[in-house]
């Protein structure tokens, strides 16, 4: 019958739990606890007396609890049995995360969806070892380092996208800038993902973003650009002025397309004039930037006109958006147009502000 002596488990970096399960143990043997380690007497499954580093002779006054279940002899040669379980505490930093898929995020700012990846590292260490050896090790004899981190990783990947984009949203962060604030999401991760390692007597010790990748080619993320492009346009030459470029270019293609589509059908004369009198409008208010003084006559009255398109009347409109008209084509010289003071409609061509503008044009060539 071999009676052990000494009982001990050598750190290391790869295993977390190990179990030491003697025939043989005996009052007065040798318990050696190295620094980061705890050690549990375990018998039929319960968990008994705990030691923490130090070197201690085994008596009945330091195993209270394994006595009372087993009730030890006092004779210190007879032998009993017993597991003894050792809890690895050191802190193990080097432990690998990466999104094996895209996560999808939806940017705060523009409401797109942009698929990323992510990858970094994080540590831990235990703090807890009797929460961990009951929440986790049950009766494995060993439990390793790649054990533990293959289950926080399913763990880790399923929060990700909603800590992310939580993140995202209460800062206000564009995905077009997410690596400039990898600092302050890792922090974040970190707080969230360490609730889910407490549980189990673990604490994070760390949780690094290392990268954060979009793939620039992605179209949701050229949508994402270019959302950013115009905002940024906008916030330049605010939201009239666009607005104004955008009318006139509608006007230009109006004008372009003569002869045929809505132009041809008499639709394209209300348009044209509809969005030629809000470039007027947008025009004045957005060059109108000086507040009137008391000491300014108000402005003159503007002279309104009316035409006739099929049949229909449309208007008003103001002089310089009928003239724009005029010179693109949409109206012609027997476009019958009414305004105040007027008894009758009357052809465009024949009132004095507009006559000239006819006469200078040369006529539509004919068709062929």
């Amino acid at each position: 019958m071999n009676l052990v002596d000494v009982i001990k488990c050598e750190v290391n970096d790869k295993e977390l739990v190990y179990k030491f399960s003697p025939e043989n143990l005996r009052l007065g043997s040798q318990l050696v606890i190295y620094p980061t380690q705890t050690a549990f007497f375990v018998k039929g499954g319960v968990i008994l007396d705990e030691f923490i580093c130090g070197t201690y002779t085994l008596k009945t006054e330091n195993i209270p609890l394994l006595g009372k279940l087993i009730n030890l002899p006092f004779n210190g040669q007879t032998p009993f049995k017993a597991e003894v379980w050792f809890i690895n505490q050191i802190a193990i930093l080097d432990c690998k995360w990466g999104t094996a898929s895209p996560i999808q995020i939806e940017d705060p700012k523009y409401g797109i969806i942009v698929p990323i990846r992510a990858f970094g590292q994080y540590g831990f260490k235990i703090i807890s070892p009797r929460q961990f050896l009951e929440s986790l090790v049950s009766n494995m004899t060993s439990f390793t380092v790649e054990k533990l981190t293959n289950y926080f990783r399913g763990i880790i990947m399923s929060k990700l996208t909603n800590i992310v984009s939580e993140k995202l949203s209460q800062d206000g962060i564009s995905v077009i800038n997410i690596n400039s604030h990898i600092s302050d999401i890792s922090e974040f991760c970190q707080q969230r993902i360490g609730v889910e390692f407490e549980k189990y007597g673990l604490k994070l010790e760390n949780f690094n973003v290392i990268g954060i990748n979009v793939q620039e080619n992605d179209p949701s993320f050229i949508r994402l650009k270019e959302a950013k492009d115009l905002a940024a346009r906008l916030k330049i030459t605010g939201k009239d002025v666009y607005q104004m470029e955008r009318s006139f270019n509608v006007l230009e293609n109006a004008a372009s397309n003569e002869g045929g589509g809505l132009v041809s059908s008499g639709v394209g004369i209300g348009m044209g004039l509809n969005i030629g009198n809000q470039v007027g409008s947008m025009a004045m208010n957005t060059l109108n930037v000086n507040p009137p003084s008391l000491t300014v006559p108000p402005p003159l009255p503007v002279q309104e006109y009316y035409i006739a398109v099929n049949g229909q009347q449309q208007g008003a409109f103001d002089f310089n958006t009928i003239k724009v008209n005029i010179e693109n084509g949409t109206i012609q010289g027997n476009t019958l147009i009414w305004k105040k003071g007027m008894a009758n409609w009357g052809f465009i061509s024949q009132l004095p502000e507009f006559s000239s503008f006819f006469n200078e044009l040369p006529p539509k060539l004919p068709t062929m």
